[in-house]
């Protein structure tokens, strides 16, 4: 089964950029992001949409 949340090291491994990046980026609410307890979790529709988004030319 796929996963339709992902945190932020799977995020980051997606996107081929840093956690530390990927944590500052989900924190400013560029990429749509969600709590759970202290940490941070993205939804897979979500994290399609802001990619989407970038192809546009759309800036974060």
């Amino acid at each position: 089964m796929e996963r339709e949340i992902l945190t932020i090291s799977q995020v980051a491994d997606y996107l081929q950029i840093s956690e530390m990046t990927t944590y500052k980026l989900v924190q400013e609410g560029k990429i749509p992001g969600f709590k759970v307890g202290r940490h941070w979790r993205v939804k897979k529709a979500d994290l399609a949409e802001f990619i989407e988004k970038q192809k546009n030319g759309e800036r974060i």
